[in-house]
């Protein structure tokens, strides 16, 4: 499947998180972002070596109330692209690890945040207000037992409220039945901003072991030919 004959459904970009084990097999499908979680407590847990990945895949490291010094070592080891906060960081958390990341890149390319809310009914939208000017792309979860990962999406109706202009990525048991409503909710205002579907727990046979078959259709489905 090369990703040039295509295009994605409004321009959305795909990410595949929780890579742990078949991590070369699935770069070998092109998405757009690989996530490697670097919380101890999830099963998807990574502390390997990385195999060598397309230069057009960017890296991103899932973190949970991290230290500062933590998401710094972990992005010199792997060389990540993008942080993604999962927990409870503060804005002014946010802040400080950009200057922090803006100075350790030192030339090597700008190093973007992902601050991530999780939904699990009604939504205020007022929250992400103090998070604008601290990070990059938000991204919208279900809120469940652990962190990312629990396998069951939120309403997408509540992005009909999306206030920003911030680019965010979908998240939240998205697996191959929800193509459909995909394919629906992509043609619908509140996706104006929507970056990027992230899939995780649903194209696994085990935790961060990806079904390389069922991730292909997706994509395949997800994109749509360029005449």
């Amino acid at each position: 499947m090369r990703r040039g004959l295509y295009k994605a459904i409004g321009g959305m970009k795909i990410k595949v998180c929780g890579m742990k084990h078949n991590i070369a097999e699935v770069a070998g499908l092109h998405p757009d972002y690989l996530g490697f979680i670097f919380w101890e407590g999830s099963p998807r847990y990574f502390d390997g070596d990385l195999p060598p990945l397309p230069a057009s895949i960017k890296k991103v490291g899932v973190f949970v109330d991290a230290p500062q010094a933590t998401i710094l070592e972990k992005v010199r080891r792997y060389r990540l692209q993008l942080i993604q906060l999962h927990g409870n960081e503060s804005p002014e958390f946010c802040n400080a690890l950009r200057t922090a990341l803006k100075a350790s890149a030192k030339g090597t390319g700008r190093i973007g945040i992902i601050k991530v809310f999780s939904i699990k009914g009604p939504f205020d939208f007022k929250r992400l207000q103090p998070y604008e000017t601290a990070c990059d792309y938000f991204l919208f979860d279900t809120k469940g037992a652990l962190p990312g990962g629990n396998g069951f999406a939120f309403d997408w109706r509540l992005l009909e409220g999306y206030p920003s202009h911030k680019p965010y990525f979908l998240s939240g048991g998205i697996g191959p039945d929800e193509l459909p409503q995909l394919r629906d909710f992509m043609q619908g205002p509140e996706a104006r901003y929507c970056h990027a579907v992230d899939v995780n727990s649903r194209f696994e046979t085990e935790p961060g072991k990806k079904k390389a078959g069922s991730l292909t259709r997706f994509i395949e489905g997800v994109l749509q030919e360029d005449h």
